[in-house]
């Protein structure tokens, strides 16, 4: 079979896109380069021009995913708004990703976890970082919270959006929203009586 990719415009999209259908509706598991290449109409090797393996397909996708993620959580920051509003901003941004690709986002996170990640795919999680840090860091010149290590607080921060994002799967984007108040105004405030 003839390699048809030119009719794609960009069998690496193509394949990238395919693949996040897949996981979405069959898991990791069922992701196959021959099975991709035969959905765009390319022959079964094409796919090697773009990804040496599955893993390496894995690797791309996650990366898609983090720098997504990265643009969503970028669109979010109302500039000279106070602390909680800007928190509840980044908050709606990542748990809206969150819900929309839950699959995805399962999966950014275990390939974030495996011992050969690439040097682009670590830049991508630690702009996901930086992205969190900053509201906090400007809270605390702010004085809007407290002192502390900011890495630990964005880490709270991060693992509560993340936490309420997977308990939250069969839920819609405006529901959690209802939610999201009180987890922003908890996560300011803290669980003691003042």
């Amino acid at each position: 079979m003839a390699d048809r990719s030119y009719h794609h415009g960009d069998l690496r999209a193509v394949l990238l896109d395919g693949a996040e259908r897949t996981l979405a509706d069959r898991g990791t598991a069922a992701i196959s380069l021959r099975e991709l290449a035969r959905e765009a109409g390319v022959s079964h090797a094409a796919p090697g021009r773009h990804f040496k393996d599955k893993q390496a397909l894995l690797d791309a996708l996650a990366l898609s995913g983090f720098e997504r993620l990265r643009a969503a959580l970028e669109r979010c920051g109302p500039e000279g708004a106070d602390t909680e509003t800007r928190l509840l901003s980044l908050a709606r941004a990542y748990v809206g990703f969150a819900l929309s690709h839950g699959a995805l986002l399962d999966l950014m996170y275990a390939r974030k976890h495996e011992s050969a990640m690439s040097a682009r795919l670590a830049t991508a999680v630690s702009d996901i970082l930086d992205l969190t840090l900053a509201p906090i860091v400007q809270g605390q010149a702010d004085g809007e919270i407290i002192e502390g290590d900011p890495f630990t607080i964005a880490y709270t921060v991060v693992s509560t959006l993340h936490g309420l994002a997977t308990l939250s799967t069969d839920d819609t984007v405006e529901r959690v929203d209802e939610v999201l108040h009180e987890v922003v105004r908890t996560l300011l405030h803290g669980l003691t009586p003042r």
